[in-house]
């Protein structure tokens, strides 16, 4: 099977030399192409340029960096073009807003210029949601597996069971992967409207979506 892994995080710029970013190591999405490039598949892994995991990728394993959501989703595209890819597992961190403008205490507005001046005093950024890759995913790759992740820091497990679930629904992905402080320790897998299973640490979750790839998209993996 031919596997395509996004990890780590993107970013928006503010000017030439600032940006916006989430925090994200990587690590994850390294575990999981190295995982399943040793069980076999042949994967592609979208990392973000700014992830910090020193973990190397495995030799076979296809990377691709990428910057801003745009720039992963023109990469996804391509891919998408090209064809073949039997499961997506979107793990990376995307920013939830860009840049729309600048503007100076003074109220003047400021296009997005090759670099402020560090001089210019306070500067409010106005951002606008910057573009959802995981809402495309089932328009790009309709008969791959996709697989969404939720983070989720407030509310507890059940609730954050319910975003997970809700994210599937809306985005017509076939599964979710749950954590976060609002879930608890460990991972949860979502699928088919409920909390399927249950996976201690990274090394079990990777282990499962390796199990839950060689069956059916409807079996669940065992927790």
């Amino acid at each position: 099977m031919h596997l395509v892994v996004t990890c780590g995080p993107s970013y928006e710029p503010i000017d030439a030399v600032r940006r916006i970013t989430n925090f994200s190591t990587g690590e994850l999405g390294i575990l999981l192409a190295n995982t399943h490039q040793n069980a076999g598949h042949t994967v592609t892994c979208l990392r973000g340029v700014s992830a910090t995991c020193p973990l190397p990728a495995e030799p076979g394993v296809r990377v691709l960096p990428f910057t801003t959501n745009a720039d992963l989703l023109s990469q996804l595209q391509t891919l998408a073009r090209a064809g073949g890819v039997d499961a997506v597992f979107h793990a990376a961190a995307l920013c939830d807003y860009q840049v729309r403008h600048v503007t100076l205490e003074t109220g003047e507005t400021l296009a997005q210029a090759e670099k402020i001046p560090s001089r210019s005093g306070a500067l409010v950024l106005t951002l606008e949601p910057a573009v959802k890759i995981l809402g495309v995913l089932r328009e790009l790759f309709p008969g791959s597996r996709i697989v969404g992740w939720k983070y989720e820091l407030e509310g507890g497990r059940e609730a954050a069971v319910g975003k997970a679930l809700a994210q599937i629904a809306e985005n017509a992905t076939t599964a979710s992967v749950v954590n976060g402080a609002a879930y608890g320790a460990g991972f949860g897998w979502c699928q088919q409207g409920a909390l399927r299973a249950h996976w201690p640490d990274k090394t079990a979750l990777c282990a499962g979506l390796t199990r839950w790839l060689g069956g059916s998209p409807s079996e669940f993996p065992l927790s």
